[in-house]
């Protein structure tokens, strides 16, 4: 009878997620950094890695063949920097982004999970990716951590502050301000 440890030295299961994470950090990571602005990136499917200051903080991916929006790189990334443009505490010009284009819809999808399993990017947990500005995704009522962090256009509260030592101040996805109570009126999205 063989020996099981002697069979063990003779196995070999081939690892796809290490291949795949290798060889897409290494394309990934040698192509070239651009600013993030409407309309950079090809009408092609692929992932993409934004950059806050120069640290990896999202991986997301564009696949125009296998999802409802058919939403291609260059939408994707237009998406996130007509948001980002619109938020307060960021500023457009210290974000950037790579991308890398796939021939596969399915190599798309690998891509991504390998990318965000790599790097856990910051914004990746936080929210930023939601397609409902200032809520979680769609059926949720919950400030995200990046809406909350990054506030846009009002959408709840018209705030006028004023006098910020005599009361607390208001979470930040209000504005962080103090408001002036005869001034806050709700106003419908």
């Amino acid at each position: 009878m063989p020996d099981a440890a002697a069979d063990n030295a003779h196995r070999f299961d081939f690892d796809l997620d290490r291949g795949i994470r290798e060889q897409v950090v290494e394309k990934l990571e040698t192509s070239p950094l651009l600013a993030l602005t409407r309309g950079v990136g090809p009408q092609e499917s692929g992932i993409y890695a934004l950059y806050y200051k120069g640290t990896l903080v999202y991986v997301g991916k564009a696949s125009k063949g296998t999802t409802k929006s058919k939403r291609t790189l260059r939408a994707r990334l237009s998406e996130h920097a007509g948001k980002i443009s619109q938020r307060r505490n960021i500023e457009q010009k210290d974000v950037q982004c790579r991308y890398l284009t796939m021939a596969s819809e399915w190599w798309v999808f690998a891509a991504e999970f390998a990318l965000i399993t790599h790097y856990h990017p910051e914004w990746n947990e936080s929210g930023f990716g939601s397609k409902v500005p200032g809520k979680g995704r769609p059926g949720t009522e919950r400030i995200s951590k990046w809406d909350d962090l990054r506030p846009g256009p009002s959408r709840g509260l018209s705030v006028t502050c004023f006098r910020p030592s005599l009361f607390p101040p208001l979470p930040r996805w209000m504005g962080g301000c103090v408001p002036a109570i005869a001034e806050v009126t709700a106003i419908r999205p």
